[in-house]
């Protein structure tokens, strides 16, 4: 991989020495809008995928895909569309990558006119996102991941995080032990006080316990724990972790530690409020956080929906919406994040 821009210097020196790399995926700005990126590594480099197009909800949004080699990115192509088979077109939405432990890359997405009336769709690369299979719809009430990748057990079991936005907003998860093949659904019960709560992210700790976390309506992270694969859930319940009701990643460390990339703040009146901001916060047990880094400060601007993973060589790779115009990609160094 080749070498990406240094970040300038910024206010805190453990900071500036985490924060090792900062690009936008593509060369230039493809579509009038990009967001909701997502990240895989593959033996033949990063791969990158979002949706596209003249805005959000409009029939033209389709997904493109970035592959990061040795001579940096790929020209973004867009691979998959929302075209129906009457001639009409629907939008696409929040695309998520997926690479099994057998080497398939799976690449999720959704199709429909709105987050309430959408459906999952599946297309897999045997080639490290060179080439992609037709998509293909994915069983009635399978939605595939909502916005964060999947997590594959050592037994080989898939636990997808999920959700819907009906007249409540809802966490699910589906797990497959075929690889995709087939799925079960599992929701989490509510606690004493219902959480309205999508787009989960999943940690798994050393012990062999399953956490998600993620996005709800009520200004904090929501947690639920899981023991035994994703088949049972504790109660949800709230963390004392900002949100502004906008989406998040996280990540259980090669080293034991959680890290999470999130927008450090509360909603306002407008769903864009607090997105002006993006961090990083690091746990010891998934359950306490402290911010150690700032990835973006601009208030009235967005910095939202980042996707995170930590490659073979340690380090971490997030990427994330800037300004809805461009995909931002960012190196950290987890070992100076104190």
């Amino acid at each position: 991989m080749t070498a990406l821009l240094l970040v300038p210097s910024i206010a805190a020196a453990t900071q500036a020495s985490a924060l090792v790399g900062s690009e936008f995926v593509g060369a230039r700005q493809t579509t009038p809008q990009s967001h909701a990126a997502t990240l895989a590594q593959t033996p033949a480099g990063l791969v990158a995928a979002w949706f596209g197009g003249k805005h959000e909800r409009d029939p033209d949004v389709g997904i493109w895909v970035s592959r990061r080699q040795a001579n940096g990115w790929s020209e973004p192509i867009e691979v998959a569309n929302g075209a129906q088979p009457d001639g009409t077109r629907l939008p696409t939405w929040n695309p998520v990558l997926f690479r099994t432990h057998r080497g398939s890359l799976m690449l999720f997405y959704k199709v429909g006119p709105d987050p309430q009336h959408w459906w999952g769709m599946l297309m897999t690369s045997m080639d490290d996102g060179a080439h992609w299979s037709p998509p293909r719809r994915l069983p009635q009430g399978i939605l595939g991941p909502i916005k964060n990748p999947p997590v594959q057990l050592a037994d080989g079991t898939v636990v997808s995080p999920s959700s819907t936005e009906g007249d409540h907003w809802r966490v699910h998860v589906e797990r497959s032990t075929d690889e995709g093949a087939t799925w079960q659904v599992v929701s989490p019960p509510m606690g004493q006080q219902p959480i309205e709560a999508i787009q989960p992210a999943l940690l798994l700790h050393r012990d062999g316990s399953l956490q998600a976390i993620g996005r709800t309506k009520q200004d904090k992270v929501f947690s639920t724990v899981s023991q035994d694969g994703g088949r049972t859930w504790t109660p949800m319940r709230l963390l004392d972790l900002p949100n502004p009701n906008s989406g998040i990643d996280a990540l259980v460390l090669a080293d034991g530690r959680s890290l999470i990339v999130y927008n450090p703040t509360s909603h306002g009146s407008q769903w864009w409020d607090g997105r002006g901001q993006l961090a990083v916060a690091i746990s010891k047990d998934g359950q306490h956080w402290h911010k150690v880094l700032d990835l973006e400060d601009t208030p009235g601007a967005e910095f939202s929906y980042p996707t995170v993973i930590q490659t073979s060589d340690g380090l971490v790779h997030a990427v994330y919406t800037w300004k809805r115009q461009r995909i931002k990609h960012v190196v950290i160094d987890p070992r100076r994040l104190d």
